[in-house]
């Protein structure tokens, strides 16, 4: 277990999940197209860009918008129209991207960002588990990651 203040917690856990991210996406986006890594990997990191700074984007604007409409509380609901958007919103963004750098149709390119968006459902799980575990919130015991 590793302490880390608040704020050098949430770089590295951005820094270290964008990284291994990318060589994920990598690996993904050279099985999918049956491409190599300098034909994927320009593409991972425009994709992990692109991520991030709707990430930014998104995250703003649902704040305002829980703002103006009074909602205090994330209930299952929101938290639900919360993901839903940001996914869909992702989608339409990368979308393009793959349809341009790959020469594919519609059908392709939304075939291989569904099988990113999958693969990110399940790494986002496992390696929030882990990077816990491993740095865990000032003033939470290791126990309480598992």
């Amino acid at each position: 277990m590793i302490s880390l203040p608040p704020i050098k917690r949430r770089l590295l856990y951005v820094f270290l999940f964008e990284v291994f991210g990318i060589l994920f996406s990598t690996l993904i986006l050279m099985t999918l197209s049956d491409g190599d890594a300098q034909q994927s990997l320009p593409v991972a990191i425009m994709v992990s860009i692109a991520a991030v700074i709707w990430n930014f984007i998104y995250n703003t604007g649902f704040e305002f918008w829980e703002f103006r409409k009074q909602i205090g509380v994330r209930t299952f609901k929101v938290r639900s129209l919360h993901a839903f958007g940001f996914e869909a919103g992702l989608f339409l963004i990368c979308l393009p991207l793959y349809m341009v750098w790959y020469d594919v149709g519609v059908w392709t390119a939304a075939t291989m960002e569904a099988a990113i968006m999958v693969f990110f459902l399940v790494y986002t799980f496992l390696f929030t588990l882990l990077f816990d575990r491993v740095f865990p919130r000032p003033g939470f015991d290791a126990v309480d990651c598992a």
